[in-house]
């Protein structure tokens, strides 16, 4: 790391594959790192120089794809994308371990978007390089710490910060719980019942709860856990993966729709939150989206900083 107002890099495990691997205290100064690399992008302008990544995607993707390419070529590295979308999946063409260990000779870190989280623990197994989870059935820690670096910038110190989610206890769930509960963030995550989080990651929060005096509680009224919210952010009710269900869910997730009405129950200074991309219509109205109160391009802005603080503090200097 150059030399800047912060402190020394943080010491994280060599992968980013859940973001349960970071600590309260890692965590805030993840934050602060990103605040840095955004008002100073100068200072790390050529601290991945000579370094160099291999994104491999299995799914689509516009932001992520394009932050992590942009964002480590502005900090002097450079990319290699391998395009799975429309090819074979990890595994299917050759083992995921051959494909950890070839990498590791070439590239000095692994950039992986997958549909598996098991894929990724594989990955990470087999490679003497870091690998960072973009996206994958289970985790989406990328996006979830740019969350809550908008909700920082916006409000001030995150602890008793009011969020409600509503929708599907999917990947985005589970990082913003685990994230949520290291911030000290009170989460009310409102879910249709068989779509809840994952019991082992709600335990998770609840665990480090108990350290930061985070509040995490699992509802089935959406409406009870906008009420009073200062965020209240929603996702897509059917991820990738799952567009053989997506008939089913339009039904069950009907009322958990954020609309003018539902924005009204949240406090009067709430931001509507989106990880994009948005089915318009579906889990949100184009009018909320739309809205002076959505900061869901703010939160697609920050997806690059945010992983910028992530790829310093594992590979910078």
């Amino acid at each position: 790391m150059t030399a800047t107002t912060l402190t020394a890099p943080l010491l994280l495990a060599n992968d980013m594959l859940t973001g349960a691997e970071w600590s309260p205290a890692q965590v805030k100064q993840l934050l602060r790192l990103t605040a840095d690399i955004k008002a100073h992008p100068a200072r790390y302008a050529a601290t991945l120089r000579g370094k160099f990544f291999a994104l491999i995607f299995e799914k689509p993707s516009l932001r992520t794809r394009v932050t992590f390419e942009v964002g480590i070529q502005s900090m002097g590295g450079a990319t290699v994308f391998l395009d799975h979308t429309q090819a074979a999946r990890l595994g299917e063409r050759e083992a995921v371990v051959d494909v950890a260990r070839n990498l590791e000779r070439w590239v000095h870190g692994i950039i992986a978007r997958v549909y598996d989280q098991t894929v990724l623990e594989e990955l990470a197994a087999n490679a003497r390089i870091p690998v960072i989870n973009a996206l994958s059935d289970r985790f989406h820690p990328c996006q979830a710490l740019a969350d809550y670096f908008t909700l920082e910038e916006k409000f001030g110190a995150l602890r008793g910060f009011r969020l409600a989610y509503v929708g599907d206890g999917n990947n985005v769930c589970h990082s913003l719980i685990l994230l949520g509960a290291r911030l000290g963030a009170h989460l009310r995550i409102a879910t249709p019942a068989n779509y809840a989080p994952a019991a082992e990651i709600i335990a998770d929060a609840k665990r480090v709860a108990r350290e930061t005096r985070a509040k995490i509680e699992l509802l089935n009224d959406p409406r009870e856990a906008v009420a009073g919210a200062q965020a209240v952010y929603t996702d897509s009710w059917t991820s990738m993966g799952f567009e053989a269900e997506t008939a089913v869910r339009e039904n069950v997730f009907a009322p958990f729709q954020v609309n003018r009405e539902m924005m009204a129950l949240a406090a009067p200074d709430a931001v509507f939150m989106h990880c994009l991309p948005a089915h318009r219509g579906h889990e949100v109205t184009a009018e909320v989206l739309d809205s002076a109160r959505s900061i869901a391009l703010d939160q697609s802005e920050n997806r690059m900083y945010s992983q910028k603080a992530i790829l310093e503090t594992l590979l910078g200097g």
